[in-house]
């Protein structure tokens, strides 16, 4: 009788271990088109993919105030934007945690976290978390590069900012920004999918 629960213990275990790793195997792969959103931004006003007319891509990170992997990275957030926004790919920052989970995610956390580290790209929140499951975001950071072409936003490369989160200056490997470069260059991107390092995003 104890090998039989046992058993079915280890049977439900395996179940819930699948249906898990479905989940988070699920949203967009490389290739596929995303969808737009309209989500707030930390100034009060609705953002969306589209109101950027000139642009050529955009570099969307899901990201967040309370995640140490997501803190060690804002910096460099920031200089991809004062790096590619004047080249066509500008950064746009989602937070996509449950606030009632993650108060300290919460809207007026986020506009104080803003201002402090003097954000220069759009901050929005993932309200009701309907756009960080579309594209299968997992982590905070989780990078999506896209690229605007006439049949929409192609997913060009999805996964991790670049291979040291715990110090920037012994990066070895930009996997972002060797993406952005290739796609200005009219170039294949080499490294179209790296596993994202961070918080698993709270729900």
């Amino acid at each position: 009788m104890n090998t039989l629960k046992l058993l079915a213990v280890m049977v439900l275990t395996l179940t819930l271990s699948a249906l898990s790793l479905t989940t988070e195997e699920g949203g967009y792969k490389i290739g596929d088109v995303a969808t737009d959103f309209s989500l707030e931004n930390i100034d009060g006003k609705m953002v969306s993919l589209s109101d950027f007319k000139d642009a050529k891509g955009f570099i969307v990170v899901f990201t967040c105030n309370t995640c140490p992997y997501a803190v060690a990275y804002e910096d460099r957030v920031e200089a991809l934007n004062k790096k590619y926004a004047s080249k066509g790919y500008p950064v746009i920052a989602i937070m996509p945690n449950n606030t009632d989970v993650k108060p300290g995610d919460n809207m007026e956390a986020m506009k104080a976290r803003a201002k402090a580290k003097g954000f220069t790209f759009p901050y929005l929140m993932d309200k009701g978390q309907k756009i960080y499951p579309q594209y299968g975001a997992t982590k905070t950071p989780h990078v999506y590069l896209l690229e605007k072409t006439k049949k929409g936003n192609i997913v060009k490369y999805i996964g991790a900012i670049d291979d040291n989160y715990k110090d920037a200056s012994a990066v070895k490997t930009k996997y972002v920004e060797n993406a952005v470069d290739a796609l200005l260059q009219g170039k294949e991107i080499e490294v179209k999918e790296t596993r994202a390092i961070g918080c698993t995003i709270k729900v």
